[in-house]
């Protein structure tokens, strides 16, 4: 079976990473992830990762960057992060589809949500980048 990406977005501002609340499926709702979907046919990653931040969070959104590894979700998706930023002028983010919440987290307070396992890799990554840019 061909693999399919879901793309998700460490959507990065002022060195906070912001993170979303499942409200939906059942079996996810109350855990945290990075918002993003899947890549539809024909359509390229970093526009797929704009796209769904608008549908998710109302944003107008642009990717800066893959953060390097994929992860496995269900067959026969797999996911590909990549950092992202606002554009001047965007709405603040708030959830529209299915997310309940929101939060801005610094490096300090990244781990007191409980993240969606297939996320941690990926926010570990994310993590990294933002003890940098600290520095």
């Amino acid at each position: 079976m061909t693999e399919r990406i879901v793309v998700g977005a460490a959507l990065l501002d002022g060195g906070r990473l912001l993170a979303a609340r499942r409200s939906a499926p059942a079996e996810l709702a109350g855990r945290w992830e990075l918002p993003g979907g899947k890549v539809e046919t024909g359509e390229r990653p970093d526009d797929a990762l704009a796209r769904e931040l608008r549908e998710e969070l109302g944003v107008d959104a642009e990717a800066v960057e893959r953060v390097p590894g994929q992860w496995p979700l269900r067959e026969p998706y797999v996911l590909h992060v990549w950092t992202a930023r606002l554009r001047p002028g965007s709405p603040a983010p708030r959830p529209l589809q299915d997310h309940d919440e929101l939060r801005w987290l610094t490096p300090a307070d990244l781990w007191d949500v409980s993240w969606l396992d297939q996320d941690v890799p990926a926010v570990r990554e994310v993590a990294a980048r933002l003890a940098g840019d600290a520095r």
